[in-house]
């Protein structure tokens, strides 16, 4: 056996381990039995999860915000949109089309179609020609004696009995005029907007059907059979349009296109992490027994985590759905420093059972202490509010845990059975070089390390110093300057690929218009309550400095009900009958008598409420329960955009919560509110975060060494690293947002288990060429299947996601490098200049036991 293997050393822990090792070797397939039965079992389990992909699962339960969106959207009858792009060159033919696909849609209307429409056709038959009574009944005073005025005029003048002895003569009678101040400036834009009513795009080219379902956001389960429905009789209605294209956009189609692509993209990342993690261990150890015996670990390691996160949580969210790859990468490193272990006490001539002993014995304790570590610096995410990162922390961290329980179950099993399938043969390391050296014993990765530490010490430790002044004056504006990433697109999936429904997209919202895009949906509990919370926000929004007006307006159905009906419906009579009267007698023209006709009141017109109105009208404003006005909309300011969360945190105070005159308030919610609590959530709990991940880091560095000077070389080697990333993420213009974040106190935890190995070796006695050569070769490999994992992510389709994979393989990379170059190389310069420096450092006992020893484990691959 290799130094430090005798048992008689080992603390009763160690035995105890031993003693299971033991058994592992001669009944292998009594463990394995019972390992893959528990997969399956796990792994049945964690095939139930179900991925939600919308962001509400990622804030708590009892966030006022999500309460709220759950309150409307049980008391809100419509929820998501579905658009159905007619397209063509014969204008007439793609209006036949969508009023045929609108009258099937609403012929045997299904539970969930609230409406189906091609245009505003009844609102701007109703309101058209009523739109006079939305003006002060002083306009249209005037309005009425200009026009009997003209008409005087022109009377006279056809008579001939115009003497001109007027000191201002009347206007001339203008039709054009009269349905200038008639039309208001939304109704002319609707009309403009809307020729003849119809959703149809300024060059006539296409028609949207509009489709309003009860489908809520995210209930991909009524979403899928809704969309079917609608291609199905859409499909019918226009088969006697063969020249008609069809195509299909909205947020429910949206939605249903990225949880499929996310679907894929979660497939594609986990086996692609996994397969790039084992590749390089083979191409490492380059034995297949290895690989089986990691592969079958990492397996039973993944199987019991998720089964694990059904049990405790019951689904993944978008920040989770991407750990398989992540725990695969991390979970593995106690496999690999055991049968880094296990190899070496072979090429010792160490029989199977005994060299199992040895790895259990003496792998448990630091494989246990690293995973912990780890285990920690994911728990530490559970501190923020944001639920996302709690169920960050509590699948990563029992992840870390329930791998290395893997290992010590698995890999010593599957080792025996090797063993027994093709024994490990002693290969020489003296007769091969170059390539026979690496089919033969895999790729030493500590050796070019060994190398330029060995020779060019003085050189790599002043340009390291010289980097870290450099990274800290970087990393220093870097965390004083606000780093959040205030776009909400950069954190959302990248549709690039989808160029048709991008393109049907961007048509649709050009189509219908863009003006209430990103508004918000507030729910009154009573009627009575929503004019006084109409006031109340709009003297908010009236308050605050022209520059910055949280929203544009405030919309409800008493928009539709003119004040003072009684007053100025006789005066918009007057007006009318004065233009009738003017037609018979020839004084307009049949162009002009077309172009004011439809804004002129019938004779029959009355007085009209809320319940007089159209249902196609009201229904925006009508809640579940069918009680109209309840409902109230909030369009965001003109000119900016909704995911500018700079902007969003500004409207989304404005409508959080409004007090009402008796005493009463009103909550808001909706994604922007939620995109709002998000941001919050991160600025308010990433320092305490940060800061107990850097405490629980130096409790586990404090923990395994208990020496001051050790103890500095580790957190100075940690803060070398650290202040590298942020000198990185400073170059390359990276910001933080509520994804990525989770990779800096990540950092901390795994990177620091890197320069821990390091120095365990050298303050042990070691030199620092034989610290690095011999615990060098693992701990890169173990930080290279970290990195492998990270770098998967790179390929998914979310842009939160590549860029965590991004900030993740930045801080690993860092972290290793100053553990495993710039440190040795300072302490290996320190040694020319101090030869005792080594020897100050070592344990007091030259041949520790009990703790000491499990903690002295030899990384050599």
């Amino acid at each position: 056996m290799t130094g430090g293997a005798d048992p008689r050393s080992w603390g009763r822990a160690s035995r105890a381990f031993a003693a299971l090792a033991g058994w592992q070797a001669r009944r292998p397939w009594w463990f394995l039995g019972a390992a893959l039965a528990t997969a399956l079992a796990a792994g049945a389990l964690a095939l139930r999860l179900e991925l939600r992909t919308q962001f509400d699962q990622l804030l708590p339960q009892n966030q006022p915000s999500v309460i709220e969106l759950h309150r409307l959207a049980k008391r809100v009858a419509h929820g998501s949109i579905i658009s159905i792009l007619l397209e063509g060159d014969d204008t007439a033919a793609l209006r036949r089309a969508g009023d045929a696909v609108a009258s099937a849609l609403r012929r045997d209307p299904p539970p969930w179609l609230v409406e189906a429409s091609d245009g505003l056709h009844e609102a701007r038959a109703f309101l058209q020609p009523r739109v006079g009574l939305f003006l002060d009944r002083a306009r249209l005073e005037r309005l009425r004696d200009e026009l009997r005025a003209a008409k005087a005029s022109a009377v006279m003048r056809g008579a001939g009995l115009d003497l001109g002895l007027e000191d201002e003569p009347p206007p001339a009678l203008d039709p054009a005029r009269v349905r200038e101040l008639l039309g208001d400036p939304d109704t002319r834009s609707l009309a403009q907007r809307y020729p003849d009513g119809y959703f149809q795009s300024a060059d006539g080219r296409a028609i949207v059907v509009l489709i309003q379902t009860s489908i809520g956001p995210g209930d991909l389960e009524a979403a899928r059979p809704a969309f079917d429905h609608v291609r199905s009789v859409a499909a019918a209605a226009l088969a006697p349009f063969p020249t008609v294209k069809v195509g299909y956009a909205g947020d429910l189609v949206t939605a249903l296109f990225e949880y499929g692509a996310v679907r894929t993209d979660l497939t594609e990342v986990g086996a692609l992490g996994v397969a790039l993690v084992l590749g390089v261990i083979l191409l490492v150890f380059m034995r297949v027994r290895v690989l089986l015996a990691l592969g079958g670990t990492i397996a039973l390691g993944l199987a019991l985590t998720f089964g694990a996160t059904w049990l405790l949580i019951g689904y993944l969210n978008i920040a989770t759905a991407f750990l398989v790859s992540i725990v695969a990468g991390n979970g593995i490193n106690a496999g690999i420093i055991y049968a880094a272990r296990y190899l070496e006490a072979r090429r010792a001539r160490a029989g199977v059972a005994a060299a199992l002993r040895v790895a259990s014995a003496q792998t448990w304790l630091p494989t246990f202490g690293a995973a912990a570590a780890a285990a920690a610096a994911y728990a530490s995410l559970g501190l923020t509010s944001f639920l996302g990162l709690k169920h960050f922390a509590l699948v990563g961290g029992l992840g870390m845990l329930l791998c290395w329980a893997a290992t010590f179950v698995v890999t010593p099993a599957i080792l025996a059975v090797a063993e027994r399938v093709r024994p490990v043969r002693r290969r020489g390391r003296a007769r091969r070089r170059g390539l026979h050296a690496v089919r033969h014993h895999g790729l030493d990765l500590a050796r070019p390390f060994v190398a330029l530490v060995a020779r060019y010490p003085a050189a790599i430790a002043i340009l390291a110093t010289a980097v870290t002044v450099a990274s800290g004056a970087l990393a220093l504006r870097y965390v004083t300057h606000d780093q959040l990433e205030y776009d909400a697109r950069r954190t959302q999936n990248d549709l690039g690929s989808a160029e048709e429904l991008s393109r049907l997209s961007t048509l649709s919202k050009r189509t219908l218009g863009a003006s209430l895009d990103g508004s918000v949906v507030v729910l009154a509990d009573r009627v009575d309550q929503v004019v006084p919370l109409q006031r109340a926000l709009e003297a908010r929004r009236d308050a605050a400095p022209a520059a910055d007006r949280p929203f544009e307006a405030v919309h409800t159905l008493f928009d539709l009900v003119p004040e003072d009906q009684a007053g100025k419906l006789p005066v918009l009579q007057e007006i009318a009958a004065t233009l009738r009267k003017a037609r018979a007698r020839g004084l307009v023209a049949d162009a002009d008598w077309a172009q004011v006709e439809p804004v002129l009141p019938p004779q029959d017109l009355r007085p009209w409420g809320a319940d007089d109105l159209p249902a196609s009208v009201a229904r925006p404003f009508t809640a579940r329960d069918g009680i109209r006005g309840k409902v109230v909309i909030i369009e965001p300011t003109a000119g900016q955009d909704v995911d500018d969360l700079k902007y969003l945190l500004r409207f989304t105070n404005a409508f959080r919560e409004t007090a009402l005159p008796g005493g009463e308030s009103i909550r808001g919610t909706g994604r922007a509110m939620l995109f709002a609590d998000m941001l919050r959530s991160i600025l308010h709990d990433m320092p305490w975060v940060l800061g107990a991940s850097f405490a629980l880091t130096m409790v586990a560095v404090v923990v395994t060494f208990r020496r001051g000077r050790l103890v500095f070389l580790v957190l100075a080697a940690l803060l070398v690293g650290v202040a590298w990333l942020l000198a990185l993420l400073e170059l390359f213009h990276v910001k933080i947002n509520f994804i990525n974040f989770v990779a800096l106190p990540v950092t901390f935890g795994i990177g620091v288990d890197y320069a821990l190995n390091v120095v365990q070796r050298y303050g042990s006695g070691e030199g620092v060429r034989e610290a690095v050569r011999r615990a060098g070769a693992a701990v890169m490999l173990c930080s290279f299947t970290t990195m492998l994992s990270y770098l998967a992510l790179l390929g998914s389709i979310n842009q939160g996601i590549r860029s965590m994979g991004l900030v993740a393989v930045l801080g690993e990379a860092c972290c290793l490098v100053a553990a495993v170059l710039a440190l040795p190389a300072a302490l290996a310069w320190w040694e020319r200049r101090h030869p005792r420096g080594p020897e100050e450092l070592a344990a007091p006992a030259a041949s520790p036991t009990g703790r000491e020893k499990s903690t002295a484990v030899v990384h050599d691959v």
